[in-house]
């Protein structure tokens, strides 16, 4: 019997329960939220399942996996050294479709209009305390694109990233419930029941040539930028080549879907009690909020600005779509507009700056790693 209870206690004292803290506790009920929200919500499940269970994970103490040697601590060697995002950027080149916005180039603008809120946060931030290399990356979630606000982070403030990469995938998520009211107020009635005309037919030669020119472009100009606009390039001209349709396919797919289950995981990884719970991270999320917010703001302002300087041809709505959440937020400006008008569609005009938004955010991560880096 007591060889027993020795045994028992030994097992007591080695469990989990000892070493829980509250922290912990916390952290598992936040992990328990972001679970609620991908599962019964339906808010970017394939991005917030990992992360709340990757937050579950290393919340579970005495497990070691986190611990070097452990299994998260070789997983997150891709967020550590920038793999994951550049793997991820070529699977969403690989899916998107460029045509809109070179059927209507001038929407790229709208894209440009988007990042407002990316350099509105990063003063923001620094009027909080915090860095300037901080700084960028808290402005980044402005952007509404994970994988470049990992990759910047991971360049230039590896100390914050967990709670950026968090902020910014919720907001990525939440698109649906913080854009219409932002919307609503900024467009009246009439300018939400503006019909756009067709978009002209793209060529085969257009579809080519994009990705080639604008790698080159952004290349020369901003040589940082390489890693994300290059490998968007190379998965959308995999897309439209036509000679690579297996690789297309294992991009958009397979590749893409494994570096997002480590992905996921590893962002998770990092959210343990220790380093997540402080004044600071509030602070990131409450900063990414406002920088979402402006972001949309600025797409939507200078839609109006576009819709007079094209007598009313422009729908000023589909600025809202400039932030980089591909194809969310254009499905987002669908749905406001068709809830008014059912007949109406703008969904394809929605995703030329929907697009251009994401070539945005990346140049605005080169253009802040060209200017931060030492």
């Amino acid at each position: 019997m007591e060889l027993y209870l020795t045994a028992l206690k030994g097992v007591v004292e080695q469990s989990g329960f000892v070493a829980l803290t509250t922290g912990n506790m916390v952290m598992l009920l936040v992990a328990f939220i972001l679970l609620y929200l991908a599962i019964a919500k339906g808010f970017e499940p394939l991005l917030l399942m990992p992360i709340a269970f990757g937050c579950m994970l290393v919340n579970l103490p005495l497990s070691g996996i986190i611990d070097p040697g452990g299994f998260l601590y070789f997983v997150k060697f891709g967020i550590d050294h920038e793999i994951y995002p550049i793997i991820i950027f070529m699977g969403i080149g690989a899916m998107t479709d460029f045509g809109p916005l070179l059927a209507n180039p001038i929407t790229f603008l709208l894209g440009a209009a988007a990042q407002i809120g990316v350099f509105f946060a990063v003063i923001g931030a620094m009027f909080m305390g915090f860095t300037i290399q901080q700084a960028a990356g808290i402005g980044i979630i402005g952007g509404a694109d994970g994988p470049t606000a990992i990759y910047l982070c991971a360049k230039l403030a590896k100390d914050i990233l967990p709670a950026v990469a968090v902020a910014a995938y919720s907001y990525m998520s939440l698109v649906p419930l913080i854009q219409p009211p932002v919307i609503k107020l900024l467009t009246t009635k009439k300018d939400r029941a503006i019909k756009m005309e067709q978009l002209r037919p793209v060529s085969r030669t257009e579809r080519i040539l994009f990705p080639i020119i604008t790698t080159i472009a952004c290349g020369l100009v901003l040589p940082a930028s390489v890693p994300l606009i290059g490998m968007l390039m190379f998965g959308n001209l995999l897309r439209e080549s036509g000679c690579t349709e297996r690789l297309s396919q294992a991009a958009q797919n397979e590749v893409l879907n494994a570096t997002t289950i480590f992905l996921g995981i590893s962002v998770g990884g990092t959210m343990n009690a220790e380093s997540f719970l402080t004044i600071a991270t509030i602070k990131i999320i409450v900063l990414g909020l406002i920088a979402f917010v402006f972001s949309t703001t600025g797409g939507v302002c200078f839609g109006q600005i576009m819709k007079v300087m094209s007598g009313g041809k422009i729908n000023p709505i589909i600025g809202a779509a400039g932030v980089s959440a591909v194809p969310m937020a254009a499905r987002v400006c669908q749905k406001v507009v068709q809830k008014e008008f059912p007949g109406s569609f703008i969904l394809m005009h929605a995703m030329g700056p929907n697009v251009a938004g994401v070539v945005g955010t990346a140049v605005a991560a080169g253009a802040m790693l060209t200017l931060l880096t030492k």
